[in-house]
């Protein structure tokens, strides 16, 4: 995995850093993704926001987690990954944005936590998942879960 932003993005000081929970329940066959939906667009997502000062990125993973997708669970310290994609900040303005993909094992989905009511929670399996979220990045790490 790459460490810090690509070369490009870098070299330009273009990119923009966030952290990203990709929340699993069981193992094998029974392997779920927990994804949600985007405030704005409804599109299917992983729970993922800015990283916070002094904030460790998989605490902030965890924590997007909690706020996004009600979920009670703990982050892996290592980034399974990272993937890239145009967010869209206000007046239209679109930045490259990298995302560190941290593993959260799910011990629990909660009833209700703080952005229940703004979006939609729903399990998927890695295949149905990569399937529906738009970034190409992020639909390879799902794959990669299943094997080749």
């Amino acid at each position: 995995m790459p460490d810090g932003p690509s070369p490009y993005l870098r070299a330009h000081g273009l990119a923009r850093r966030q952290s990203a929970a990709l929340p699993l329940l069981g193992a094998g066959a029974a392997m779920r993704v927990v994804l949600v939906t985007s405030r704005e667009t409804r599109r299917w997502v992983v729970p993922k926001g800015w990283i916070e000062p002094n904030e460790p990125p998989h605490a902030s993973a965890a924590r997007e987690a909690f706020e996004e997708a009600g979920l009670d669970g703990e982050a892996e310290t290592d980034p399974l990954g990272l993937y890239a994609y145009p967010k869209r900040l206000g007046r239209g303005l679109v930045v490259p944005t990298e995302v560190l993909l941290f593993r959260f094992r799910v011990r629990q989905l909660l009833e209700d936590w703080p952005e229940r009511r703004e979006r939609e929670r729903r399990l998927f399996t890695p295949d149905a998942a990569a399937d529906l979220v738009a970034e190409p990045g992020l639909a390879a790490l799902l794959r990669s879960l299943t094997g080749p």
